[in-house]
C-alpha cells in the first residue's frame, strides 16, 4: 500500500528518517514538520513545530497522512500519541505513560529496581539541601543527573566532590533545564564503555537494531561537558552476539514486560543506554525515541525499508518481519557550532557540503540548519557527516576526508570518534 507520510523534528534523526523513507517505493507524498536546511532535499517541510499537536493533527486529517512518525521525546512527553489514537490517526511513538521511561528518571529508576534490572545502586532527592549533604557524605566519583528531559545534556559524571557540587547547583539552584530539574537522581559512578541499545517494539514483539556507540562529551578523549551527542559508530565491533542476547534478556524483554503488564504497551523505539562494567551491562538511563546521532548510523546501514518496519510496529505485526542490514560499520561525526553546548551564534554560512558528498560513501545529514538565501547555521549540532565501510577504519578515513571539505566560522567537532575500538585492534 502506498502511503503519505509525515516526520515530526527537525534534526539529524529526522533528515536521516526522511532520507531513508524516501528510498522506499510505498512513500508517496513525504513530510516533515518542521524540517531543516537538508530534509527539503528529500522532502516537503512543514512550518509546524513539533509541539504544536493540535496544528499536527489538522494537518495530518487535511492531508490524508496514514503515517506519522515521532523523532523528539518532548513530543512524545506531551502526550502526543494519545491525541493522535484518540482521533483514530496512525502513530510510531510510545504513548504518554509509556515514554515515562524516559521522561521521569526517577520513574525508570524505580522500575528497574522493581524488576531486577541491572542499574547503578541510586537515590532520588527532591529537596536540594538534602542532595548536597548527599553528596558530601558519600563523596566522588558520583554522578548527578535531572530526572527529567535535558536534550541529552543532564547527567553530570562528577569526580570531584567540587564537580559535583556543581552539578547539583546547575540544576537545582541555576535551573538550567527548568522543570526537568525538579528531581534529581544521584548514583553511583560507573566505570566501562558505553554502548546504545535500539530496539524496534509493537507492543508485544521486539527486534533489536545492531549495536552502537555514542561520544557524549564535547572534546576528544571525552573530555569536557555532555553534549546531544558528538558521533557514533555502528555496530560495535567487540560486542559478540552472545552479549547482545544477554542484553534483550536482562533488561529489554523486562522492561517491556512490565511496561505492557503496567497497562503501558510501548510501541516505537525503546532506547537503553548501558553502560558496560566489569560485571556486566548495567542501563544508565532509557530513551523512549530513535538516538541522535546513533539513527545516522543505523540508516546508513539499514538494508529493509525502512516503511514496512514502521508499518509493522503501528500494526502489532513485528514478529511477522524479517529486518535486514548491510554488512560492515557507519560512523556518524557531528560538527557542532563553535561554543557548543553552552551559548553560540547562529546563521553562520555552510560551505562544502556537495564536495563532501563526493566522497565514497559518504551522505551528511542535516541537524541545525536553515535555508534562506542559502545555507546557514541554525542549531548547536549542525551537521552529522556519515561514512560507510567494510572496516571501521575505512568509515572513518571516508568520513575525515568529507569533514575536510565542510567550512563554516567556528567549526568544531571531535576527531576521535571510534578511536576506542580502533585502539581495540579493530
Amino acid at each position: 500500500m502506498v502511503s503519505n507520510v509525515l516526520i515530526i523534528g527537525s534534526g539529524g534523526r529526522e533528515h536521516a528518517l526522511a532520507w531513508k523513507l524516501a528510498q522506499s517505493p510505498r512513500v508517496n507524498k513525504l513530510y516533515v514538520a518542521s524540517g531543516n536546511g537538508g530534509t527539503r532535499n528529500v522532502a516537503e517541510n512543514i512550518a509546524i513545530e513539533a509541539t504544536d499537536i493540535k496544528g499536527l493533527v489538522r494537518f495530518v486529517e487535511e492531508n490524508t497522512i496514514d503515517l506519522t512518525v515521532v523523532g523528539p521525546e518532548n513530543s512524545l512527553a506531551l502526550g502526543m500519541v494519545d491525541v493522535f489514537h484518540s482521533r483514530g490517526l496512525r502513530i510510531f511513538g510510545p504513548t504518554r505513560a509509556a515514554a515515562k521511561i524516559e521522561w521521569s528518571k526517577a520513574f525508570a529508576k524505580r522500575l528497574m529496581l522493581a524488576q531486577n534490572i541491572p542499574t547503578a545502586p541510586f537515590q532520588i532527592f527532591r529537596k536540594y539541601g538534602k542532595a548536597l549533604d548527599y553528596i558530601r557524605e558519600h563523596g566522588a566519583p558520583i554522578v548527578v543527573k535531572a530526572s527529567g528531559l535535558a536534550l541529552g545534556k543532564g547527567a553530570y559524571p562528577c569526580k570531584t566532590l567540587g564537580q559535583a557540587e556543581e552539578a547539583l547547583a546547575e540544576i537545582m539552584l541555576k535551573r538550567v533545564y527548568k522543570e526537568a530539574g525538579d528531581e534529581v537522581i544521584i548514583e553511583e559512578f560507573l566505570d566501562g564503555q558505553e554502548i546504545s541499545i535500539h530496539a524496534f517494539c509493537d507492543g508485544k514483539t521486539s527486534i533489536l537494531m545492531p549495536t552502537s556507540q555514542d561520544h557524549k562529551p564535547i572534546g576528544d578523549g571525552d573530555k569536557g561537558k555532555n553534549t546531544g551527542g558528538m558521533g557514533t559508530i555502528a555496530p560495535v565491533p567487540w560486542v559478540s552476539s552472545e552479549m547482545l542476547q544477554n542484553i534483550e534478556r536482562q533488561i529489554v524483554k523486562p522492561t517491556l514486560n512490565a511496561l505492557a503488564e503496567g497497562g503501558s504497551p510501548f510501541i516505537g523505539c525503546l532506547y537503553p543506554g548501558l553502560k558496560m562494567t566489569p560485571t556486566g551491562p548495567k542501563v544508565l538511563e532509557f530513551n523512549a525515541r530513535l538516538g541522535d546521532p546513533e539513527t545516522a548510523s543505523y540508516m546508513r546501514l539499514l538494508k529493509t525499508d525502512l516503511l514496512d518496519i514502521l508499518d509493522a510496529c503501528v500494526d502489532g505485526k513485528l514478529a511477522e518481519l524479517t529486518i535486514k542490514w548491510h554488512s560492515g560499520f557507519a560512523m556518524c561525526v557531528v560538527l557542532v557550532s563553535g561554543g557548543y553546548p553552552g551559548k553560540y551564534k547562529k546563521q553562520i554560512p555552510i560551505f562544502g557540503i556537495t564536495e563532501a558528498e563526493k566522497v565514497p560513501g559518504v551522505v551528511v545529514f542535516h541537524s541545525g540548519t536553515m535555508y534562506g538565501d542559502q545555507l546557514r547555521t541554525f542549531g548547536g549540532r549542525v551537521l552529522e557527516v556519515t561514512a560507510i565501510g567494510k572496516t571501521l577504519q575505512e568509515a572513518l578515513n571516508r568520513a575525515d576526508k568529507a569533514i575536510h571539505c565542510i567550512r563554516f566560522k567556528n567549526m568544531q567537532y571531535r576527531k576521535d570518534i571510534g578511536a576506542k575500538a580502533i585502539a581495540m585492534g579493530f
